[in-house]
């Protein structure tokens, strides 16, 4: 654009001070070059002499070249632009219909930023969703740019295939109205929703968010426990999300189809044969956990274990709860489960 203009503003001034060398005065000349390049037409301020004529005429064909050169300049860059950008939106499409059990997230802010980051840390397939272009055009990773709380946005970030989503978008009333849409489209989905208060988290779970998390609060609290226990928390941040640290605590969920399903941990002897150590065990959704399972404890389906042990026992722990052994994908989520079957990984 800055050329354009810059060469606009060169062949005028050639135009007056062309035409005040050969007598105009300064407001002639001006007038004349503006009629010259413009092709209006309204005739000689001066006789057109011979030397004013081949003037006029070069005046006219620059000026009519560099018109043409800058509109060929402009269109090409808007096509261009239009052209690159579809054609990356074709590359994104189709990057985001072949993944599956991916997490979503809406909203890259500061929040949306840190969960991204964490994600792909330890693995995980992200895809990132705002209405922003500034906050996810340099991502690598594959995005969206549109309003998160449409159905038609939802079912191209590939809602039907993902394993979670994480809303964080920027007022609680957003927030309410995409987990309510994300609910309507999947009922088995796993839905992590920011709540910016104490009130909006209680209606963030009854609009189908399967935990609705106060990012300050919990912030808040492992500050406090930073500060009374730091041993503890320190152990439980580095086992969580050192992923150079051999040992995790992960959660696993008890497929209907799983060949532990309605067993007992004394008949299964899992501690035994995984070398995973079972912290806890959860019988269903938003039932409270109890420590140390017993033997007699039985392996419902949707029920989750909590384990711990090296990445070789957990995978192997996992490997016996799968339907298919050998494999140790996840698919969706039992509805309103916190966590998605065979292995979600937990957080601190």
């Amino acid at each position: 654009m800055s050329l354009a203009i810059g060469s606009l503003l060169v062949i005028t001034v050639y135009g007056v001070v062309g035409y005040m060398i050969l007598g105009y005065n300064l407001l002639d000349a001006i007038y004349q070059a503006v009629m010259t390049l413009t092709t209006v037409g309204y005739g000689e301020v001066l006789e057109a002499t011979p030397v004013r004529k081949a003037f006029s005429t070069s005046l006219m064909i620059l000026g009519v070249g560099i018109a043409l050169y800058n509109l060929t300049v402009m269109v090409g860059t808007v096509t261009e632009g239009d052209v690159r950008k579809y054609f990356e939106r074709r590359r994104m499409d189709k990057r985001i219909s072949g993944m599956s059990g991916h997490v979503i997230i809406c909203g890259h802010g500061r929040v949306g930023r840190s969960a991204r980051e964490h994600l792909k840390n330890i693995g995980s397939q992200v895809v990132v969703v705002d209405n922003v272009p500034d906050r996810v055009m340099h991502l690598e990773d594959p995005h969206l740019i549109g309003d998160c709380t449409r159905d038609e946005v939802l079912r191209a970030a590939g809602i039907d295939r993902a394993r979670a989503l994480i809303a964080t978008l920027e007022t609680d009333a957003d927030t309410v109205y995409l987990t309510l849409s994300a609910r309507a489209l999947r009922p088995d989905l796993v839905i992590i929703a920011r709540a910016r208060t104490a009130d909006s988290k209680e209606k963030l779970v009854l609009a189908g968010a399967t935990r609705a998390v106060n990012p300050q609060l919990i912030g808040g609290r492992r500050m406090a426990a930073f500060a009374l226990n730091a041993h503890v928390a320190e152990f439980l941040d580095v086992v969580m999300h050192d992923e150079e640290l051999d040992f995790r605590i992960e959660q696993i969920r008890i497929p209907v189809d799983s060949p532990l399903a309605g067993r007992s941990l004394g008949e299964l002897d899992l501690e035994q044969s995984s070398g995973a150590r079972l912290l806890a065990h959860r019988p269903g959704p938003r039932m409270p956990f109890a420590p140390h399972p017993s033997s007699d404890t039985v392996l419902e389906p949707g029920s989750v274990l909590i384990a711990f042990g090296t990445m070789a026992q957990i995978e192997h722990l996992m490997d016996q709860a799968s339907p298919d052994p050998g494999t140790l994908g996840a698919g969706p989520a039992a509805p309103g489960g916190p966590v998605s079957p065979i292995i979600a990984r937990t957080s601190a």
